[in-house]
């Protein structure tokens, strides 16, 4: 356990890769994914809502509409921050992608949790959602060999 705790909460930020190297691709992957959902959110939001989310906006009038395309692009925006952490957190503080493997999982938790308490109307299932799970399971194994496949730093 105290290995486990220190593995995701280094001492120091250094580029010394002590896991598996497929992390490091899993970890990319995702990054990847998300880059691509949030500018494609703040480019697209209108689309984006209603195809991966499934929310009616075309039912909404004219201002609600135009509030949740832009609350998309506000959240695509805000999610970018913590994406470029990672990128360079992957570039060059690695002994960090264990920590941000587990931020990202609890984000997703946290979302669905939100959702879960106050849902949004859909029209249907959609392959958002499908996308977002696959992501969150990739996470997840990614997170596991992180924390499992551990040696000790090169001297």
């Amino acid at each position: 356990m105290t290995t486990m705790l220190a593995t995701l909460f280094p001492r120091t930020l250094d580029s010394d890769d002590r896991g598996s190297k497929i992390v490091l691709w899993l970890f990319g992957f995702v990054l990847l994914i998300k880059c691509l959902q949030s500018v494609v959110s703040i480019f697209n939001g209108h689309n984006i809502a209603m195809t991966a989310d499934g929310i009616p906006i075309d039912s909404y009038g004219p201002a609600a509409a135009q509030t949740v395309v832009a609350l998309f692009a506000l959240l695509g925006v805000a999610k970018l921050p913590f994406y470029a952490v990672g990128w360079i957190s992957l570039a060059r503080y690695r002994s960090a992608v264990p920590l941000l493997l587990a931020i990202l999982a609890l984000e997703y938790l946290a979302r669905s949790a939100v959702l879960h308490y106050l849902p949004i109307a859909r029209s249907s299932q959609t392959g958002g959602v499908i996308v977002n799970r696959v992501l969150f399971a990739v996470m997840l194994v990614a997170l596991w060999l992180s924390l499992r496949t551990r040696r000790e730093p090169a001297s």
